[in-house]
């Protein structure tokens, strides 16, 4: 059980959460600030005639346009279906739980003044798996994803749709099979639950995550390659990075010394006086990458223990105040990073893959025994190429667009959203670029019997070997392919990671 609390909420315990499926519950502090704003919030609204915006007033352009106190709930209402626009492909699995938890995160703090039934329904449906119907399109990431979080709110007011264990059904359902009863959304709560950027927060969360695993998996990757090309390993002799000490190039040069430490193959006398690039510049290039995602981390670490809604409520300080939290350019601009960082994993993959094809170094060109009849692993290269060119082309940055909204009111956006898309599905690109590397140097590997390469890359290869066994003749190698996505999603438990 993990109780959302004030405390900063980590990346990593982000991650324990996700994989291993825990409950979660407010804790005491949590629920008094949520209530303690709430009050305020009630006492400031009863006697009072002052406008605040989005609590009794319209939207967006509609700010000047005050409503009366007997119709702020159905304002809040209207608010959450009208900005139900979401199109195109739903939001995954795992990206619509993180909304659920950074939207519980974000309101616990207590400066949103929602009611504490409408919290802890949002963690009701965390706890339960029930996943709102949310699409991938809509959001400007400014004035918060409005319309994917107007998705995420549908079902707490008994509409929109749900997934409970991949089925898709009426959130009303699900509502009454629980016994619930929808909430009733009072005054400001509409927006709270509207505003923010949960959307971009989920989404970069999410690829963080998996750019740890893809960072150390193009360092496994390369060293199985390295020594499948008989490569040198002078390159990745402490000495030369220490003079030019960036963090991500130190660290990427010793987990490569480390993956090959006593390999015979990289020992063994070489003919070759220089390696190509793809090889001899992995540190400087994951190292790259790596101190790419380290800055990216900072950033949403900050962001998901951040209150990103609008106006926030100081009931402390006696302030309502209307500002600009919402806005994603900060997350636009780092997943905008993250993207091309991520894809340069890929693109210096795919031309090791290539180099091992190319009949090089006592290799068999293609790698296969019997070339002519056999193709080998010539069509792999060319997938890998078209996956990295897809990726290049995703990443063209989204943070420097904007179109003007809302009747010129919100009249500079960040594109944050398509910023954080754009970054999935280049983190799903980049891992099966990987995964062809992987296989096509496991298959070099086989040339270089009886030779071995080190105990970490040997352990590997030898479990690897149980689920795709070497290339003897064509085959349908798509299937390989995807298995090998598989098994590398699961190296995790792996020895090597002992020595990265």
């Amino acid at each position: 059980m993990h109780h959302i609390s004030p405390d900063p909420l980590t990346l990593e315990r982000v991650g324990e959460i996700l994989i291993s499926g825990s409950k979660i519950a407010l804790s005491t502090e949590a629920a008094q600030r949520i209530e303690h704003c709430r009050r305020y919030l009630d006492n400031k609204l009863a006697p009072s005639g002052e406008t605040f915006y989005g609590i009794n007033t319209g939207f967006g352009s509609l700010c000047n346009v005050r409503i009366e106190h007997d119709e702020l709930e159905q304002l809040q209402l209207n608010l959450v279906m009208s900005h139900a626009c979401g199109m195109g492909d739903e939001v995954p699995a795992d990206v619509v739980r993180l909304m659920l938890l950074l939207k519980i995160q974000g309101l616990s703090q207590g400066y949103s003044g929602v009611q504490l039934a409408t919290v802890q329904r949002l963690v009701d449906f965390f706890n339960h798996g029930i996943l709102p119907v949310i699409y991938q399109q809509g959001s400007l990431g400014a004035s918060g994803d409005l319309a994917p979080l107007a998705h995420l709110s549908l079902p707490l007011i008994g509409m929109g749709e749900v997934r409970v264990k991949g089925e898709k059904m009426p959130a009303v359902n699900v509502l009454k099979g629980h016994g619930w009863q929808p909430i009733r959304l009072q005054s400001k709560e509409g927006l709270a639950l509207l505003n923010g950027t949960q959307f971009c927060q989920a989404y970069g969360v999410w690829c963080l995550l998996e750019a740890r695993r893809l960072y150390d998996l193009a360092n496994l990757t390369a060293a199985v390659s390295l020594d499948a090309f008989d490569c040198r390993l002078s390159p990745f002799n402490e000495l030369l990075h220490k003079i030019r000490p960036h963090e991500g190039q130190l660290k990427t040069a010793e987990a490569i010394r480390n993956l090959l430490k006593n390999s015979e193959l990289s020992l063994r006398e070489k003919t070759a006086v220089q390696d190509p690039y793809s090889f001899r510049c992995v540190p400087q290039v994951h190292g790259a990458s790596y101190d790419a995602i380290a800055h990216v981390e900072r950033v949403f670490s900050t962001e998901i223990n951040s209150v990103t809604d609008n106006p926030t409520i100081f009931p402390d300080d006696d302030f309502i105040l209307s500002g600009g939290n919402f806005h994603a350019q900060p997350l636009a601009l780092a997943l905008d990073y993250l993207a091309i960082a991520l894809a340069e994993l890929g693109s210096i993959s795919e031309r090791r893959t290539y180099q091992l094809i190319s009949g090089q170094r006592g290799l068999p060109p293609f790698l296969t025994k019997n070339g002519g009849l056999n193709s080998g692993f010539m069509i792999p290269q060319y997938t890998a190429a078209s996956i990295v060119s897809q990726a290049k082309q995703l990443c063209t940055p989204a943070s420097v667009d904007s179109i003007v909204s809302s009747n010129g009111q919100e009249d500079h956006v960040s594109m944050g959203a398509n910023a954080a898309t754009k970054a999935w599905r280049v983190v799903k690109n980049v891992e099966r670029v990987l995964a062809i590397e992987f296989f096509t140097a496991t298959q070099a590997m086989e040339f270089r019997r009886p030779l071995q390469s080190s105990e970490a890359v040997e352990n590997a290869l030898a479990a690897y070997r149980k689920v795709v066994p070497m290339v003897e003749e064509d085959r349908i190698l798509s299937e390989d392919m995807e298995a090998t996505v598989e098994f590398l999603k699961g190296l995790r438990n792996m020895a090597f990671e002992n020595y990265s």
